[in-house]
């Protein structure tokens, strides 16, 4: 009698919050965009519209017919739910789906309440949604950030039901447009072909975009995406939208096109074997789905994440970069203390901040002298390094640079001493024969154990050695044998717990050691979102370090990601190409070297110190300022792209010539975000030793105006040439 009281009480009072609030409207605005949210008259919430930002408060009364529900329960064409839940009139693709405790499958979802309040850098809408039938919320959150033009959303669903609840789905939020066509541009990739776009109509029905592979999540695919509205996706005008999900497990973007001709983007949780047992009064909270509505075309939406990020989005994104030189490529697995004091020297000589030590430097019983063993015993390997990390921290002091080390703390061997210790902390069928990817398991990060564990890689290197400067944080394998021991019967939580369990850590360690820089790697770039981004300063793009393919890559991440957050090292990939080639490229973003100076020859040697320092000196433009991408690797045999320092004072042009055709057209390079009314010196920097600029334009001085009208003659007729351009207002 008293659950039945409750109900009734719990059904009037919803319905008496969706009688006094009909028609409600709800605005949530950057500079550039408004997104309408308004109130029905059955009591549901409802997006309007979502387009360029209306001049005139007054013009929103206009859109309340869109709203309005047919007799037959059916709703306008532009009266699209906010939140629609599964077992509604909607016969498309729902954001939410629960099974109750009674078996019912079906969720309607009514507004309640909202509100906003000021957070840092903008503006936050919380909306409150509740079923009339069941006590189940959802929660709605908008952050909009006016100056940048960006808008994060994410959803909480709670229940206060007599059992637990299943969530079979769990949309991030869900976007409508009604346009005459849509375009998506998507990001494909594999290991050492990251970013690779694609592009094609989107007809009736639904394209999906998902990956399944829990951790490494993004090897097949990213998790971001480009839908141009009216028009096929383009640089330089028209009107697309940007998006990307914060989540470093599997992903689901749905987009699908409805029997009118309308669009619905659906970014989400990958539901798959994620069948998601709700307790009451727990929260389930999705991830961030981050996304622009650009008027002007992908280079300034990408400018506008690059702005985001920056200030909101990856740790210290206002923070300064450490050059770097890699032991990987130059000694593999084979080394000792003194070849790497040796390359520590290097480093110094080379002009860099820090060496970093990549894999090889642990385990015992089963030292790490290949893949196949000691992943998961982060102990030094005595034999090899003696006198330990502390050794190593003193030699980089000696040498007079920073020490950084490599880690892979969520992975095991079987071979190792953690294996044998603690079988039961790995992921890994019962009763089945085991499949190993790349020799190794993943840990289960969705027990606290686990986590405490992987914590405390990180933080008992700190704790001896608080000079370590640099974490380089890898993950090479996704989830197989997919079971928990830890999770038992609720296997279907175990892709999202394991995901939060990393988190957890992640946090601990931001939490303990906020100022130690870290790079995001998992087999190059199949870690690459802005959730894990928090916690990280960079992420390695790619594996592939042959600058003539990082080009494509670097094209493709810099699509959401600003340079600062893209680490790019120049080795010894594609050695027909020149070490200024391959500087040239690294230099476009955070840069770092993984060679020794052996290899190099004095011209070479001296090139390198001197883009080293050119590099440093102009941070403030690569780095901080404003890119423009203007010469597109898809388009052309040539890339070009400028980046602008903010006070528009200092601008850096790099510009590359990749297999240029017989005797092809060349087309001069027109820079973009310079002052018109200055005056601009044209210096082309990082030469190679007694060479001597061939570049027309070079000392002459011109302005903003006629550089960006007319433009610079900078590409050429020979193959992998680059051409790094200095313009200094005076």
């Amino acid at each position: 009698m008293k659950t039945l009281l409750a109900f009734i009480l719990f059904a009037l009072s919803s319905l008496t919050y969706v009688n006094a609030t009909d028609n409600k409207t709800i605005r949530i605005s950057t500079k550039d965009t408004d997104l309408i949210l308004q109130v029905g008259e059955n009591g549901r919430l409802y997006q309007t519209y979502l387009g360029e930002k209306l001049l005139h408060e007054q013009d929103l009364q206009h859109f309340q017919w869109n709203i309005h529900a047919g007799s037959d329960g059916s709703v306008s064409k532009r009266g699209w739910e906010v939140y629609g839940g599964s077992g509604n009139e909607d016969f498309f693709e729902p954001a939410i789906s629960i099974t109750h405790h009674d078996g019912n499958p079906s969720t309607i979802l009514y507004y309640v309440s909202s509100s906003d309040k000021a957070v840092e850098g903008g503006t936050e809408t919380t909306i409150l949604l509740r079923d009339d039938r069941y006590p189940v919320e959802v929660t709605l959150h908008y952050i909009a950030y006016p100056k940048e033009n960006i808008i994060k959303t994410w959803s909480e669903i709670r229940h206060q039901e007599k059992k637990p609840v299943t969530l079979s789905s769990y949309a991030s939020t869900m976007l409508y447009f009604n346009n005459s066509g849509y375009y998506l541009t998507e990001f494909s990739s594999d290991w050492a072909k990251e970013a690779q776009m694609s592009s094609q109509q989107l007809q009736f029905g639904k394209k999906v975009i998902d990956t399944k592979l829990g951790s490494r999540a993004a090897m097949h695919t990213h998790p971001f995406f480009e839908i141009g509205l009216d028009q096929p996706v383009n640089e330089h005008q028209g009107t697309v939208l940007m998006g990307t999900l914060g989540w470093t497990g599997n992903f689901r973007f749905t987009f699908e096109v409805d029997n009118v001709g309308n669009l619905r983007v659906i970014p989400a949780i990958n539901p798959y074997a994620s069948t998601y047992e709700l307790k009451a009064n727990e929260v389930f909270t999705t991830p961030e789905f981050i996304f622009t509505l650009s008027n002007n075309g992908t280079g300034q939406g990408s400018r506008n994440f690059h702005e985001w990020a920056r200030n909101y989005g990856i740790k210290d994104g206002n923070g300064p970069r450490l050059t770097l030189l890699n032991n990987w490529e130059n000694t593999a697995f084979n080394f000792n203390e003194e070849k790497l004091a040796a390359l520590m020297k290097e480093a110094k000589h080379l002009g860099v901040d820090m060496f970093l030590l990549d894999d090889g430097w642990f385990g015992n019983k089963y030292p790490r002298k290949n893949d196949r063993a000691g992943l998961g015993d982060w102990e030094v390997t005595r034999d090899k390094l003696p006198g330990g990390i502390p050794a190593l921290v003193r030699s980089a002091k000696d040498a007079g640079v920073k020490f950084g080390i490599w880690i892979e703390p969520e992975m095991v061997n079987p071979k190792s001493e953690l294996f044998e210790k603690h079988p039961e902390w790995v992921i890994k069928l019962p009763n089945r024969e085991t499949y190993y990817y790349r020799h190794q398991l993943v840990l289960d990060l969705s027990n606290p154990k686990v986590q405490d564990y992987v914590y405390n890689v990180v933080a008992d290197i700190l704790k001896e050695n608080p000079e370590t400067a640099f974490f380089k944080w890898d993950c090479n394998s996704p989830i197989t044998n997919i079971y928990s021991p830890y999770l038992k019967e609720k296997q279907g939580q175990l892709y999202i717990d394991h995901v939060r369990g990393i988190y957890n850590v992640m946090k601990r360690v931001k939490a303990n050691y906020p100022d130690v820089p870290m790079m995001l790697c998992s087999g190059g770039g199949a870690r690459c979102d802005y959730e894990a981004l928090k916690y990280f300063t960079e992420f390695w793009c790619s594996d592939n370090t042959d600058p003539i393919e990082r080009i494509y890559i670097q094209w493709g991440f810099s699509q959401f990601f600003p340079a600062k957050a893209m680490c790019a090292h120049v080795t010894g990939w594609n050695k027909s190409t020149s070490v200024k080639f391959r500087t040239d490229v690294a230099s476009m973003c955070k840069l770092g070297f993984d060679l020794g100076l052996k290899e190099l020859s004095a011209d070479e040697l001296t090139y390198c110190q001197t883009a080293v320092t050119n590099w440093k000196r102009l941070q403030a433009a690569i780095m901080d300022g404003v890119q423009y991408r203007l010469v597109s690797p898809y388009q052309s045999n040539h890339m070009a792209v400028n980046y602008v320092s903010r006070d528009t004072d200092k601008a850096v042009l790099f510009a590359y010539d990749i297999y240029p055709r017989f005797q092809e057209k060349l087309m001069p390079v027109r820079l973009q975000g310079l002052n018109p009314d200055k005056r601009y010196k044209v210096e082309e920097i990082n030469l190679m030793p007694s060479v001597k600029s061939a570049l027309k334009a070079n000392g002459k001085i011109y302005s903003g105006d006629y550089l960006m009208k007319v433009g610079l003659d900078v590409f050429g007729t020979a193959i992998t040439q680059s051409h790094v351009i200095e313009l200094t207002a005076q």
